[in-house]
């Protein structure tokens, strides 16, 4: 066989036109290929990863998160898949925090709250690709510029988020932003992963899970923190240890009680650091799939998906139920602006936020 007969490599990067938004304006999505089938599908619109492929013990591969088929279904409902959260992730008191002695006022779209951004946050806008590549390792940077005033925060803010398979099986997200006046940032992937793969069905509250955390923070019904952190020793929120998702889910506490499950958020051992480090690991028994996630983020919001309530129907024809799916979202702690005793969100001009993550995906 020559050189020209051989069959030639499988591409490591795609890009390829998903859809166009109502306005006629494209949406693209760029594929990402590492090793022994590992893929990544990201989309423009919400800065999303629309798929994610990953071997189990055998071999076969899966699609092992929530997505969307067609970017109209994107569109039309709001839910969060796979989305890149701003301009703050999580929840804001009342919908209003000061910065320098002025009050600002967002949008209330979450009861009297601010969630995951205001009405219209960054999982809603369609971002631009400004750089993407195979070398050293396929990788697909977007950015997003946020007015002054967006969803009332103050200053201009250039955001951008870089996808690379850094790794045979790991995947790599890198957010960045800066402000030209002080304001506020919290970014974070929302994902929502079933490592039995989506298509198979079935819940997650067999996966078995590790939070690198001594403490989390108890919510009022509405999902804003009480206070100071509690230490999770003694409770169903203590994941130190490798348990089931639903091992506790029933148990007589009222913190899980008032979310149908967990929907909190874990203090980190070790607060906001330079380098990412281990913050969570999840096994599903039955493929043997397993997902490490790293960050350099004080807290990690694990959401069991208590209110997935059959009224999306997502990819493969399957329609999303209640635990179908989780989230581990690394991130500052919900309603910081309002919490001097909390990590600061605080992003002043000059500085540069940077939030590193790491998927670190592997088969037992």
């Amino acid at each position: 066989m020559t050189r020209s007969d051989m069959p030639a490599a499988p591409q490591r990067l795609v890009r390829q036109i998903f859809g166009h938004l109502p306005e006629g304006i494209p949406c693209e999505m760029v594929t990402l290929r590492g090793d022994d089938g590992f893929e990544v599908r990201v989309i423009t619109f919400g800065a999303a990863i629309q798929s994610l492929y990953v071997p189990d013990r055998d071999r076969r591969l899966a699609d092992v998160v929530l997505g969307r088929d067609n970017l109209a279904g994107y569109v039309a409902e709001r839910r969060f898949l796979g989305a890149t959260i701003g301009r703050y992730a999580n929840r804001i008191a009342d919908g209003r925090f000061e910065l320098d002695g002025r009050r600002y006022v967002l949008p209330a779209n979450d009861g009297p709250n601010t969630l995951h951004g205001g009405s219209s946050g960054f999982d809603r806008k369609n971002w631009t690709v400004t750089s993407a590549g195979e070398n050293p390792s396929p990788f697909v940077t977007l950015s997003y510029r946020s007015a002054e005033g967006e969803e009332g925060f103050p200053g201009a803010l250039q955001a951008s988020i870089t996808y690379c398979i850094s790794g045979g099986r790991e995947l790599s997200v890198t957010f960045s932003a800066v402000s030209d006046q002080p304001t506020i940032v919290n970014l974070t992937n929302h994902s929502f992963f079933n490592l039995a793969g989506v298509e198979a069905g079935g819940g997650i509250l067999d996966h078995r899970l590790t939070i690198a955390a001594d403490d989390y923070l108890p919510v009022r019904a509405d999902g804003i923190p009480l206070g100071a952190p509690t230490v999770v020793d003694g409770t169903p929120f203590d994941f130190r240890a490798p348990h089931g998702v639903g091992a506790r889910l029933h148990d007589a506490d009222p913190q899980i009680q008032i979310r149908d499950g967990y929907d909190h958020c874990y203090c980190l051992r070790g607060g906001t650091t330079t380098d990412a480090r281990f913050a969570a690991r999840v096994e599903d028994p039955g493929s043997g799939r397993t997902l490490e996630l790293w960050t350099n983020q004080p807290g990690l919001q694990f959401y069991s998906g208590n209110f997935l309530d059959g009224g999306t129907t997502g990819k493969y024809r399957r329609v999303h139920r209640q635990y179908d799916a989780l989230c581990l979202e690394p991130q500052t702690w919900p309603d910081a602006p309002n919490r001097p005793d909390y990590p600061s969100a605080r992003l002043d001009p000059g500085q540069t936020y940077r939030h590193v993550l790491l998927y670190r995906f592997s088969a037992i």
